[in-house]
Parts: structure tokens; C-alpha cells; sequence
């Protein structure tokens, strides 16, 4: 039976692996051992953060609407309630968007919400 030597496929592995955590501090970066394992941290960090944004985000949208709407004199609650009542399909993006950039458009969003 033939010797099988893996000297290039380990070399090929361990190269990909520190190009990974090329930036990364210290022995994370020079080690092999050491690298994997910070790299499989990482990529756990970064999916969770994934999910954290879109927390984020929708809080700080929420927030946005909030403001917008105490200004016409509704709570954002009530203003939730009564734009599902009146069968407007606008979601929080949108309406923070409209908020921020575009308040004449947003004001009469209120009004017709506010009027129902």
C-alpha cells in the first residue's frame, strides 16, 4: 500500500485559515490552532450580529415614528392601532423614511389616520 503524504492539502487548509484572520491580533493571526478557533468566534459574532441589527433597526424606526407622531398629537400605539383600522399597509421602514425625508407626505398619513 502506498504512503499517502498530506503535506499540501494541510499547507492549502492552514493557508486559508490565516488569510481568514489576516487582521486579527496577535497569535490569532500567527497560529494555526489558535486561528481556527478565533475564526469559528468570529463567524458565530458575526451571524448573531446579523440578527442584532435588524433589532436595531426596528427600535430606532419605532423611535423615528414616535416622535414624528407625538408632534401631530397621537401616541404611537394609538397611531398603530388606528393605520391597521384603516386597512394602510405601511411598514415601519416606510413610515420612518417618511418621517425623516418626506414629513408633508407623512402628515397626511396622520391626518388620514387620525380622521378615521
Amino acid at each position: 500500500m502506498a504512503r499517502i503524504k498530506r503535506g499540501v492539502v494541510s499547507r492549502r487548509k492552514h493557508k486559508k485559515l490565516l488569510r481568514l484572520t489576516k487582521g486579527y491580533r496577535g497569535t490569532k493571526s500567527k497560529l494555526v490552532k489558535v486561528a481556527r478557533e478565533a475564526e469559528l468566534h468570529a463567524r458565530a459574532y458575526a451571524y448573531h450580529g446579523r440578527k442584532i441589527r435588524k433589532r436595531d433597526f426596528r427600535s430606532l424606526w419605532i423611535t423615528r415614528i414616535g416622535e414624528a407622531v407625538k408632534k401631530e398629537g397621537l401616541s404611537y400605539s394609538s397611531f398603530m392601532n388606528k393605520l391597521k383600522e384603516s386597512k394602510i399597509e405601511l411598514n415601519r421602514k416606510i413610515l420612518s423614511d417618511l418621517a425623516v425625508n418626506d414629513l408633508a407626505t407623512f402628515k397626511k398619513i396622520v391626518d388620514e389616520v387620525a380622521s378615521n
